[in-house]
């Protein structure tokens, strides 16, 4: 009995030590390393339809061996602080573990040195809203060691507008009309024929 409690306790100990390490990722001591880029059409973006071609690479002005733990590379797309207000569900937290900023992957590869180019198709499932790009560079341990993104760091520049996918397609507004139209005549012809059957009674 007493062993068991003691192994509970040692888990519970272990447990409060991981989350302890998590939290202590915070946002602000990430290194500003990566030059990141997204191109697109200038408009609204569509859901599930349109593209952007991302870019990522390391500061060729930084010194060599500054990517030396850079593992892997995460890229996201990132709500803009203009979609995250009155959001909680979107706030920026410092903690990343915490952290709702970004919240729709885009792509999570080995680093490699170089620049690298992904042109991604902007998923179906992303909502509404104004979006900026920002890649993480990953250590060994898989946790954030620095970042880049297409924006400035108050998120105000080179941001972009996505429109979610409304559900409607138009084969199916086309179907909509037609049952619409169809149940007009219908109708019409009921009346139609109810009204004949009437006269023919009087008669």
């Amino acid at each position: 009995m007493a062993a068991t409690g003691l192994l509970l306790g040692l888990i519970l100990v272990l447990g409060c030590f991981s989350e302890i390490g998590v939290a202590l990722i915070s946002f602000s001591s990430l290194q500003t390393t990566l030059v990141v880029t997204a191109s697109h059409p200038q408009r609204l973006l569509r859901a599930g339809e349109d593209k952007i071609t991302v870019r990522w690479g390391l500061n060729q002005s930084l010194p060599a061996g500054t990517d030396s733990a850079y593992k892997t590379i995460k890229v996201q797309l990132c709500y803009a602080p203009i979609s995250q207000v009155d959001r909680a569900w979107r706030k920026t937290e410092d903690h990343l573990s915490k952290d709702k900023t970004c919240q729709f992957k885009i792509v999570k590869r080995p680093y490699t040195t170089g620049n690298q180019t992904l042109e991604w198709t902007i998923e179906r499932d992303v909502p509404t809203a104004t979006y900026f790009v920002r890649a993480y560079a990953l250590d060994a341990n898989d946790h954030e060691v620095a970042y880049g993104q297409n924006t400035d760091v108050k998120k105000t520049t080179n941001l972009f507008e996505i429109q979610a996918i409304s559900g409607r397609h138009v084969s199916l507004d086309i179907a909509s009309v037609c049952f619409s139209v169809f149940s007009i005549v219908s109708l019409m012809g009921f009346f139609f024929v109810e009204k004949r059957k009437g006269r023919k009674a009087q008669q």
